[in-house]
């Protein structure tokens, strides 16, 4: 029996694989790939080079692959790359990457995108995210793994949010959001940690000893960004198991714009 809905349109050049479901009344173009044991919903729209994994969901109603809302875009074949195992609920853009930049737009794996969330040209969204109703992130946006964005969130163009941060309903980010933050606000600030999200993946007792001191350095001191730094390069010796946490904020504040900065 037949996957594909007879009411579907799908270009004889896609390339899906056998156990791919497709709903009524989807499109789906020639320059589309889809792994296995992923369905499609109905009334769905896939074009442009777009490259779709194993086992994801995407619910009826969403637009994936489209060309970016950029003037410069001249018709390059610029990619939409997801992963396995995403759900994407209804009336989801996501555009296609931009010359100007990596030319691709890349989803990971295990995401877990609701309705009306947008990613615009070249974002880069990592795994297990979490983008609540209508998440919205402009062009070149970098979201790491574990990142849980409130509903209504607003990211700048050219923004990261680093990995385990969290954003509140409603956030507007103009900043860089360091890992493990919780932000709030318009324009966000930085309200606390994300301590109870740390402890649900299994951070130590000792791990988030030193991600509440990496936040004191941050937010409760009243340093200069370079003296918070230095504070945080510190906690290895310290606290050696969570040096892999703190490389991974040294990392990140390492590659903060002077223009931009942090949410603070």
């Amino acid at each position: 029996m037949s996957l594909i809905h007879p009411t579907a349109l799908v270009d004889p050049a896609a390339e899906l694989d056998s156990s791919v479901a497709v709903g009524p009344y989807t499109v789906i173009g020639p320059n589309v790939k889809v792994g296995a044991g992923t369905t499609i919903g109905a009334h769905c729209v896939i074009e442009g080079h777009t490259t779709i994994g194993r086992d994801n969901r995407i619910f009826q109603f969403n637009s994936l692959g489209a060309v970016p809302q950029d003037k410069k875009y001249a018709g390059e074949p610029c990619e939409l790359v997801m992963g396995d195992r995403n759900t994407v609920r209804e009336f989801c853009t996501f555009n296609i990457g931009s010359p100007g930049d990596r030319a691709k737009t890349q989803v990971g794996n295990d995401n877990w995108i609701m309705a009306y969330v947008h990613l615009a040209h070249d974002c880069l969204v990592g795994n297990h995210t979490i983008f609540a109703n209508n998440s919205q992130l402009a062009g070149h946006v970098v979201v790491d793994d574990w990142v849980i964005l409130g509903g209504f969130t607003v990211v700048h163009q050219f923004v990261r949010v680093g990995a385990h941060a969290m954003t509140a309903m409603c956030s507007l980010l103009f900043a860089d959001l360091p890992p493990f933050v919780m932000c709030q606000g318009q324009p966000a600030q930085a309200r606390s940690m994300n301590f109870e999200g740390l402890r649900r993946r299994g951070f130590s007792t000792e791990r988030i000893s030193a991600v509440k001191a990496m936040h004191k350095a941050l937010y409760r001191e009243d340093l200069k960004l370079e003296q918070s730094v230095d504070r945080i390069r510190a906690l290895t010796e310290k606290t050696p198991e969570a040096a892999p946490d703190v490389e991974m904020m040294l990392n990140f504040l390492g590659q903060v714009s002077p223009q931009r900065g942090i949410v603070r």
